[in-house]
């Protein structure tokens, strides 16, 4: 939101005063206030007689994190929600109250005050500066309606870049735009965004979150264009200042405050097939479907449902459609049978004509206008409520009304919508409506989720949500929403998907092929290799089916390629996944947050880093041309054995069984020996492939088993001509590829053979030595 107009003006009918100069500073054990006066000191004694003064008050939740509370007026009465901040160890805090400054250190973190005119904060890391909040900076505006906000403005260096801010389609770096918190059903190809995360960091070391569930309005480098502004509507706005130094430091010490992600269960990471939206289909359909595929021989994990599951104008009632369905437990069971899990498509909203509107208005279980009357609209549903989640018996009810469908035996929910949340309605709780638009779907979607945590057991539980607010990312999965049949719209969902992982979501999926539209195969069989190279994937559209033999045959070869290819990599990318529930940090990383000394990644948004060792650059193309840059060291494609020297740009044409799929240097991966699903026994048979180990270096490879646990730990180690690998696990079964390699002098431990892909070695212990023809 602006207030200015130019650097001297303000907007037509805008009043606003800042803090201009240091009134007093209050140390307390709690920490730091810093109170402003809004005009300059004049001569005598009495500086507050008529005046307004604006206060800044300093904390630490943790290390290296500090908390500053700006406020007005301080009589205003709370109202929730709130975000759920995790209790963190005290810090230890120290404050020093010296004549020309006062200063507040957390670890490495510090804020220092400055108490001569103008007003000035500035916050180091390390000793550095990282940002600043300067003259003009906190603000308290009033607007022509009455409206009354407080803004901070905090200063971007020259070559600072913003990131974050949640999933959006628009560019990954984020300086010139003007974003407001603001949950919508909006599609995935516009400013508009479902899932609105208050929190960015820069390239410069540090992050900001905005503690605010309501609407934040941040404005880029946009209206200052060498300053971040955020406000909020109110008398006071809290934020956290992050230190890292690193990106990844940074979202592991937001995550830690805000919550990581429980671990999806392994079988999720596989292929799911959807019935679609609103195509036909029946029991009959289902089953075609199920059966095309593993004719095929392509691995399926997860069958899903959408909403017509359930009879058209009765969403959501929890009850399958007789008459496409007759018998949905034997249905169920016959897809069982097949080793497939199933998911069905539920929402927040009950309509007029449900089962259970009637039964949930008498209860109180929906919001409520200001007069009483149940809230409805005819939009989506006719004349449908919306459930109220701040109320505990409506999160039972709604949790009941699910429990029959995983007795069934469906092992998933698809958690759409949440974002057509109404301002002007009445909460169980008292809530505030504007606060709750956003924070509904935390509620929603914690529901479900602790439902599946409770009937599956921990590590069974996953949701597919679509909306998301901070605090989201601990219910996974999230998917990209409503994305359209192009090539743009790919590009636009992995930038999403990308702005998301920066914003502290671990696991992200998106429609293959897009939801709006029929796509041409081209499109559908690039579409499957980005697909399939995401954390979670899944083939859903709006009215048209996504199988692959509808298209041609080379999609089937296509998505069968890289189906199973998927399946082999799981031990990597469970290990990668337990990574991302441990740190916060992504599974699928903007270029940035894994190289963010290398200036060539800051901007990069049509590649990613699946994991630490895995470079992804997905074909926009239909014809197969991609370019992409390759950071420093000796990088191998892992489909060609093509060995890539960088830092370079590179530019090539891939066929649709291929895309640039990078090995980084010195990495050690573990392949599966099962293409078949993505839970197996890890450690059976696994592979593990040594690419580019250099002079001195070490590379570690972990693979998990199916409840996170370790199963294998392999470490190879180069000492010039001689490789050294140690493998742990007592059960484990496996081999070592070295990647490239023509041959070797000579192996100890184990037996060598020359393959396509390099020397192969079979091990007759768990130590081997191997000395390198040089």
């Amino acid at each position: 939101m602006k207030f200015t107009a130019g650097q001297w003006q303000l907007r037509p009918g805008i009043e606003a005063c800042y803090a201009t100069q240091l009134f007093e500073i209050e140390v307390t054990s709690a920490g730091l206030t810093a109170v402003a006066l809004v005009q300059p000191r004049v001569p005598g004694r009495v500086q507050a007689l008529d005046a307004t003064l604006l206060a800044a008050r300093f904390s630490s939740p943790m290390e290296d994190v500090l908390c500053v509370q700006l406020s007005h007026f301080e009589g205003v009465h709370p109202r929730g929600p709130v975000f759920e901040l995790q209790p963190q160890t005290a810090p230890s805090v120290n404050i020093v109250d010296a004549p020309e400054v006062s200063v507040i250190s957390s670890g490495r973190l510090s804020a220092r005050v400055a108490k001569d005119a103008p007003w000035r904060v500035a916050f180091l890391g390390d000793g550095q500066r990282l940002t600043a909040s300067a003259d003009g900076s906190f603000g308290y505006v009033r607007t022509p309606e009455g409206a009354v906000y407080l803004h901070e403005q905090l200063e971007l260096a020259v070559g600072e870049l913003v990131y974050g801010l949640g999933e959006r389609f628009t560019a990954l770096v984020k300086n010139g735009q003007s974003v407001d918190m603001w949950n919508e059903d909006g599609g995935a190809g516009s400013e508009l965004a479902y899932k609105n995360i208050p929190f960015y960091l820069t390239n410069r070391g540090y992050g900001v979150f905005v503690n605010h569930p309501e609407c934040v309005s941040f404005e880029i480098a946009s209206e200052r264009a060498s300053r971040v502004q955020f406000s909020v509507p109110g008398e006071s706005l809290e934020y956290y200042l992050i230190y890292g130094p690193s990106p990844k430091e940074v979202l592991e010490k937001y995550t830690a405050l805000t919550g990581r992600p429980a671990l999806p269960p392994a079988w999720s990471f596989g292929l799911w097939l959807s019935t679609s939206f609103t195509t036909d289909y029946s029991e009959r359909t289902v089953t075609e479907m199920v059966e095309g595929m593993q004719l095929r021989n392509i691995p399926l994990s997860v069958f899903h449902f959408d909403c017509l599951w359930m009879k058209d104008g009765h969403w959501i009632d929890f009850t399958w459609d007789a008459a496409q369905f007759p018998d949905p437990e034997a249905m169920l069971r016959r897809l069982k049978a097949r080793g497939l899990r199933v998911c069905v498509w539920i929402n927040p909203y009950v309509a007029q004509r449900s089962r259970l509107f009637a039964e949930a208005a008498s209860q109180g279980y929906l919001l409520r206008r200001p007069n009483g009357d149940i809230w409805q609209i005819d939009a989506w549903q006719p004349g449908m409520g919306i459930v109220d989640f701040t109320h505990l018996g409506a999160r039972a009810w709604y949790a009941d009304r699910l429990r029959p469908l995983l007795a069934q035996g469906v092992d998933c929910f698809k958690t759409d919508f949440g974002e057509r949340i109404p301002i002007d309605a009445v909460y169980a709780d008292g809530s505030d409506p504007q606060k709750m638009h956003n924070f509904y779907t935390f509620l929603y979607n914690r529901t479900v989720f602790e439902l599946l945590q409770e009937v599956r057991g921990a590590g069974e539980a996953v949701v597919f949500a679509r909306s998301a607010t901070t605090g989201g990312q601990r219910f996974p999965v999230h998917w990209g929403g409503d994305n359209r049949s192009s090539f743009e719209s790919m590009a636009e969902s992995l930038r999403g998907g990308l702005s998301l992982g920066l914003s502290g979501f671990g696991f992200w999926s998106h429609d293959i092929g897009g939801f709006e539209g029929l796509p041409p195969a081209a499109l559908y069989k690039r579409w499957v290799a980005f697909g399939l190279l995401s954390s979670h994937s899944r083939l859903h559209a709006m009215s048209s089916y996504r199988v692959p033999w509808t298209f041609d045959e080379e999609a089937v070869a296509v998505l069968r390629h890289f189906a199973q290819l998927k399946c082999r990599l799981m031990p990597y990318l469970f290990a990668q996944a337990l990574l991302t529930v441990q740190t916060g940090v992504p599974m699928m990383r903007a270029m940035f947050l894994e190289f963010p000394d290398d200036p060539a990644c800051e901007t990069l948004e049509r590649q990613y880093m699946l994991g630490e060792r895995l470079l992804v650059a997905p074909v926009f193309s239909a014809a197969g041309e991609v370019s992409y840059y390759v950071p420093t060291g000796t990088w191998t494609q892992l489909l060609s054995g093509e060995v890539i020297v960088g830092p370079r740009w590179v530019r090539e044409i891939h066929d649709f069984m291929s895309l640039p799929l990078l090995a980084r240097p010195n990495s050690l991966i573990p392949f599966g020996g099962v293409t078949s699903r993505p839970d197996y026994e890890y450690a059976q048979n696994v592979r593990l492939a040594l690419y580019a180990l250099d002079d001195g270096a070490a590379a570690e490879a972990l693979v998990p088993t199916l409840q996170g646990g370790l199963a294998l730990r392999a470490c190879a180690r180069r000492e010039g001509e001689r490789i050294t690998l140690r493998v742990e696990g007592a059960q484990a079964s496996w081999d070592l590829l070295l990647a490239g390699m023509k041959d070797v002098a000579a192996v100890e431990g184990g037996i060598a053979a020359v393959v396509d892909q390099g020397v192969l070695i079979t091990p007759v212990a768990n130590e081997l030595r191997i000395t390198l023809l040089l």
